[in-house]
């Protein structure tokens, strides 16, 4: 069975998950020309910072093949690097544009597109090996920015700490070793709409993740 490569990502077409593999191929059907296969991390692989989503959107990331790319939820993380100094060039919803990364990184606890964007626990559980990995194959990581509570409790899981003594809540701030862990509501477009989650209050938790970082 596959596992995760040194720089911690699956594996184009990975099998592992049955009910994503079957997701997967009926997207390749419906929209042929959409990426449909495990979206692998974007950014700076020496970075200080890692953030960490829920899974490829349907017709964002797992269209575009980047995370957050051709979504809402991209859409406000990205201008929100970028204000912050943690990307250059222009976020243009497309892989081939000019936006890069600085000092941080960009992945999802899931790889892979899930039905309805709720992955189940067994796909979480199998899916942590690559973001186990990805945090492993970054030697100057210092903080970890996780969005929404699911991506929160599999960074835990992938550190081996308890989510109950480093519990999930919008602007949490923990220190696991020299690890410094930052919560934040997930930037969807659901959080944002309702006003779970404002521009202010995600710009808040960037900042103190970006901090952290820089240690």
């Amino acid at each position: 069975m596959p596992t995760a490569d040194a720089t911690g990502e699956a594996p184009r077409d990975c099998p592992l998950c049955p009910r994503l593999v079957q997701f997967r191929g009926d997207n390749r059907a419906a929209h042929p020309r959409y990426f449909n296969d495990p979206v692998p991390c974007f950014g700076d692989r020496n970075g200080r910072l890692l953030i960490v989503g829920l899974a490829p959107g349907l017709h964002g990331a797992n269209r575009t093949g980047r995370p957050f790319t051709g979504d809402h939820a991209g859409d406000l993380l990205y201008s929100s690097l970028l204000r912050h100094g943690l990307a250059r060039g222009n976020y243009e919803q497309r892989p081939d544009d000019t936006l890069a990364l600085v000092d941080c990184m960009v992945t999802n606890a899931v790889r892979c597109v899930p039905p309805e964007n709720k992955p189940l626990p067994l796909e979480i559980k199998t899916c942590r090996q690559f973001l186990s990995a990805r945090i492993a194959a970054m030697p100057k990581l210092r903080a970890v920015l996780t969005l929404g509570r699911i991506a929160h409790e599999s960074v835990c899981k992938a550190l081996s700490i308890s989510a109950r003594e480093y519990p999930f809540r919008h602007g949490a701030q923990h220190m696991s070793d020299d690890l410094a862990l930052v919560a934040s509501y997930h930037c969807s477009r659901y959080n944002t709409n309702t006003g779970v989650l404002t521009p202010e209050m995600f710009d808040s938790a960037l900042r103190a993740a970006k901090a952290a970082a820089a240690g």
